[in-house]
């Protein structure tokens, strides 16, 4: 695997409000914050680009809500805001793209002439997933780092229940088998940054 000299990290969502489990449910893959510390800290240290993402929900009832402490990044991820020796983004959406956000993703990547970026962040199959769908679409080169994401349990049509590990499967499926996105683990990643 080949991670470009430029390539970007995109940590998605990683907020406070999604610790509420009363609020989202059973969740998967627990390891998934150690192993986004560790991407943000190998893309800083090789002065790659990171962009932090955050979901200001616009449910009044949501665990991410703008207000909120929930809305609020996790304090592992703001520490590390700053840090890293090359550039950073910040941008905030209301929406499940990154893509759609502002300031814009996308603007920001082709002017520093960024074609390939890196996912991790919050959840797999809802920001992670729509955003990596965009990427794909709009010609970028989208690696998963699947095992630095993590969702929930969902309820769909038919009263049909999947359990965060089936939805976040499925997710991978989708994307990597679908071709718009490259769906690996975190060490592959790193292994390749380094």
């Amino acid at each position: 695997m080949d991670i470009a000299e430029n390539a970007a990290l995109v940590v998605v969502d990683v907020q406070k409000g999604f610790e509420e489990a009363d609020f989202w449910g059973p969740r998967n893959n627990p390891e998934a914050d150690d192993n986004i510390a560790e991407l943000i800290d190998v893309w800083q240290a090789t002065g790659r680009p990171v962009v932090f993402v955050r979901h200001d929900s616009l449910k009044p009832e949501s665990p991410l809500r703008p207000g909120y402490e929930g809305n609020d990044l996790k304090d592992y991820v703001q520490e590390r805001r700053g840090k890293g020796a090359g550039p950073e983004l910040f941008l905030t959406k209301t929406v499940n793209s990154a893509f759609l956000g502002s300031p814009d993703l996308g603007g920001w990547l082709s002017e520093a002439g960024i074609s390939q970026f890196v996912l991790a962040g919050i959840q797999t199959n809802m920001c992670v997933e729509t955003t990596a769908r965009m990427g794909g679409n709009l010609g970028y080169d989208v690696v998963v780092a699947y095992d630095a994401t993590y969702t929930f349990d969902l309820e769909g049509p038919f009263g049909w229940r999947r359990s965060a590990d089936e939805v976040a499967q499925a997710s991978a499926v989708s994307l990597h088998g679908g071709g718009f996105a490259r769906v690996v683990t975190t060490k592959e990643v790193v292994d390749a940054a380094r």
